[in-house]
C-alpha cells in the first residue's frame, strides 16, 4: 500500500471513531494520517529497513496506530477498519466532500434516513427529507444541495498535489532508462494545473517497445488500458490515468508543445501558422510539403515569431500577443517569474507548540535543507481549540523560546509569528500588546464562511488596518473539490491592502492554492505584495512550497511581487 492509501484509511478510521462517539482517539489518527501524506519515503520502505520499530519512531505514530500500519503494510488488510466499515456501511469519501457535512451528520443520516452515498443524499435532499431532521433544518438542507452539485463539478479531477509526486516517480524511473532519449510531463501537469484529470508523458526512445514494456509493468498499476509500440495508457491505484507517446526525435518539440497546451492556447498559435502559410499539428511545423524540424519547443515558437511561452502561462490570456511584441524586441517578458530557488523562506510554518509535529528545531533543519536563509513560525491561535491555539502566555513563552535559539545561530533566522484569527467582526483573538511583540503576524479566517459579500469583505478589511496584521492567509477560503470561496469583494480587498501594506497570501498546501492564478495576476497589476508559504503541519510538508510556486508563475508573478524571495533585512523592512 501507498502511504496516500495508508493515510486515507487512518483518516476513515478517525471519522468512524467520531461517528461512534469514541473521545481522543479520532484526533490520534487523523494527525497520523496528516503526517503520512507528508513524508518522502514510503512507509513500506521505512518497515523494510527498521520494521515496526521504525514506523513507531515516527512523530505522532504510537504503538498502536504503528501495528495498524504494519499490518496494511504486510497483508493489505485491517480487520479492525474493516469492523467499522461494517458498522457504518457508508461511503464516507463521498459523503465528507459535502461542505457541511461531518462525521456526526452523516451518522444521522445515516440512522435515519439510511443514506449511504452521495446519489442517496441528493434524493434526500430534493425531496426535503433532511430538514425535519433534528440539527438541520431547511438551509442546511439547501447548502447539502449547494455542495453536491460543487462536488459533482469536480468530479474526475485530482489534486495537482496529490499526483505530481506519483506522475515525477514513474517520470524518473523512465528517464532512467538508457533507451529514453528524451522525456517529459506534458498535459496540465506540466501546466502545473491545480486540479489534474489524467498524466501524460511524452518520450524520444531508440528502442520503444523495451520502453513500453517497462512503462505497463509498473508496481503501481492496475489496469493497462491499451499497449502499443508508439503509445500506451494505465490506470494507477491512486485512481487517475497515465499515457506515455514515444515520437521521432524531430517531432519531438512540436509534439511536446502540442501535448503540453493548453487547448486555447494551441488553438491562437495553429491560426498564427496558417497566416504565415504554415502547418502546424503535432508532427512539426510544415510549408507545404517540406517538414521543419522541431527538436524543441523554443523551435516551435521562434518558426511562428513568438518569443519562447513558458507552460504554466499558455492558457490564452494575453500570453500570445506579449511573445509577439517580445520577438521583435528580443527580450523575454518572462524572465524573472519568481522561481523556486528565488525562495529565502517560508513564514506559515506550525511547530509542535500548536499541535504540529516538529519541533522549531526540525523545521530549522528542514529550512537548511531546502536551502532557506530564513523561516518564520506561525502557530496558531486560542481560538482555533482544534488546533491547539496559544494564547498570550503561551506565545509569550514560545517568542522566548525561539529568541534563545536565535541568540546561538549565526547564519540562519527563525522569525516569531502566528496565524491569528479574524473573529466575525473584524477583531483578532490575540491582544494587540501581544501582536506588536511579534516578527509579524499572520492573520486568516478560520470560521463562519457563509457571510454576505459585504460582511466578509468588512470584516477582512477591518483585520487589515489592524497595525499588527502583515499578512492575510489563504485569502478567498477555498478549499478545492471541498469547499468553494467565501463571498468577497476582492477589489476592495487589493485597494486596502495596497493601502495598508498588507501582504496577501498564496498557500501552497495541495487542497488550497489560494490566491488563485488569476487572482494572483490582478494582485500583481493592482501593485499588491504576496507571499508563497505552505502552512505546513510537519517537515516534509515544506517541500509543497513548489506547488504554491507553480500557481504564482501562472498567475505572472515576479519575483519583485513575492517577499519572501527577499534577504531577512530586506524582508523585514516590508513588514509592518
Amino acid at each position: 500500500m501507498t502511504n496516500q492509501e495508508i493515510a486515507q484509511i487512518l483518516r476513515e478510521i478517525s471519522y468512524y471513531l467520531e461517528m461512534d462517539d469514541v473521545p481522543f482517539k479520532p484526533f490520534a489518527y487523523q494527525k497520523a494520517a496528516y503526517i503520512i501524506e507528508g513524508l518522502e519515503e514510503e512507509l513500506k520502505e521505512i518497515y523494510q529497513k527498521g520494521g515496526l520499530k521504525a514506523i513507531e519512531e515516527i512523530p505522532g505514530i504510537g504503538e498502536g496506530i504503528g501495528k495498524k500500519i504494519e499490518a496494511l503494510i504486510t497483508t493489505g488488510q485491517l480487520r479492525y477498519y474493516e469492523e467499522l466499515k461494517r458498522k457504518f456501511p457508508v461511503n464516507l469519501e463521498e459523503l465528507l466532500k459535502v461542505e457541511g457535512l461531518g462525521p456526526k451528520k452523516i451518522k444521522v443520516l445515516y440512522q435515519k434516513l439510511k443514506i449511504t452515498n452521495l446519489k442517496e443524499l441528493e434524493e434526500a435532499a430534493k425531496s426535503h427529507r433532511i430538514a425535519p431532521l433534528f440539527g438541520f433544518g431547511e438551509k442546511t438542507e439547501k447548502n447539502i444541495l449547494q455542495g453536491i452539485a460543487f462536488v459533482k463539478k469536480g468530479e474526475g479531477r485530482f489534486l495537482l498535489g496529490e499526483i505530481y509526486p506519483v506522475a515525477q516517480m514513474i517520470l524518473e524511473r523512465l528517464k532512467s532508462l538508457k533507451e529514453v532519449k528524451k522525456i517529459s510531463l506534458a498535459g496540465s501537469l506540466r501546466r502545473m494545473k491545480e486540479t489534474i484529470g489524467d498524466v501524460d508523458i511524452l518520450a524520444v526512445s531508440s528502442k520503444p517497445e523495451k520502453v513500453m514494456d517497462f512503462f505497463v509493468s509498473q508496481k503501481e498499476v492496475i489496469k493497462v488500458w491499451a499497449k502499443g509500440k508508439t503509445r500506451s495508457s494505465i490506470r494507477l491505484k491512486m485512481g487517475f490515468d497515465v499515457d506515455l507517446r514515444i515520437v521521432p526525435e524531430k517531432s519531438y518539440g512540436a509534439a511536446l508543445q502540442y501535448f503540453t497546451g493548453s487547448k486555447e492556447h494551441n488553438i491562437v498559435l495553429r491560426r498564427l501558422a496558417i497566416d504565415k502559410n504554415l502547418k502546424l499539428n503535432e508532427y512539426g511545423i510544415s510549408k507545404g510539403k517540406r517538414m521543419i524540424e522541431t527538436k524543441n519547443e523554443e523551435e516551435v515558437y521562434r518558426v511562428l515569431g513568438l518569443c519562447y511561452i513558458p507552460p504554466e502561462v499558455r492558457e490564452n490570456t494575453g500570453e500570445v500577443d506579449l511573445a509577439i511584441e517580445a520577438f521583435k524586441k528580443k527580450i523575454n517578458p518572462w524572465k524573472d517569474l519568481v522561481c523556486l530557488d528565488d525562495i529565502k523562506g517560508d513564514l506559515h510554518l506550525h511547530s509542535n507548540f500548536d499541535g504540529g509535529k516538529n519541533s522549531i528545531e526540525e523545521l530549522i533543519d528542514e529550512g537548511k535543507k531546502l536551502g532557506y536563509q530564513y523561516i518564520g513560525i506561525a502557530d496558531h491561535t486560542k481560538f482555533l481549540r482544534i488546533e491547539r491555539g496559544l494564547d498570550e502566555k503561551e506565545l509569550i513563552k514560545r517568542n522566548e523560546y525561539i529568541d534563545k535559539i536565535n541568540s546561538t545561530s549565526k547564519n540562519f533566522r527563525v522569525l516569531k509569528g502566528c496565524e491569528a484569527n479574524i473573529m466575525p467582526d473584524g477583531s483578532i483573538d490575540i491582544k494587540d500588546e501581544v501582536l506588536k511583540e511579534m516578527d509579524y503576524v499572520i492573520a486568516g479566517v478560520h470560521s463562519q464562511f457563509k457571510m454576505t459579500k459585504d460582511e466578509m469583505t468588512k470584516r477582512i478589511i477591518k483585520a487589515m488596518e489592524n497595525p499588527h496584521v502583515d499578512i492575510i492567509s489563504h485569502p478567498t477560503g477555498r478549499l478545492i473539490n471541498s469547499r468553494d470561496e467565501y463571498q468577497i469583494d476582492l477589489e476592495k480587498i487589493f485597494e486596502t491592502a495596497k493601502k495598508t501594506g498588507t501582504v496577501l497570501e498564496i498557500n501552497s498546501y495541495p487542497d488550497r492554492l489560494d490566491l488563485r492564478d488569476h487572482h494572483i495576476r490582478l494582485a500583481k497589476d493592482k501593485g499588491v505584495k504576496m507571499i508563497i508559504d505552505t502552512d505546513s503541519h510537519h517537515r516534509d510538508q515544506m517541500r509543497y512550497m513548489i506547488y504554491g510556486v507553480d500557481q504564482a508563475r501562472r498567475g505572472w508573478a515576479e519575483k519583485k511581487d513575492i517577499i519572501n524571495t527577499k534577504k531577512y533585512e530586506d524582508l523585514l523592512k516590508m513588514l509592518k
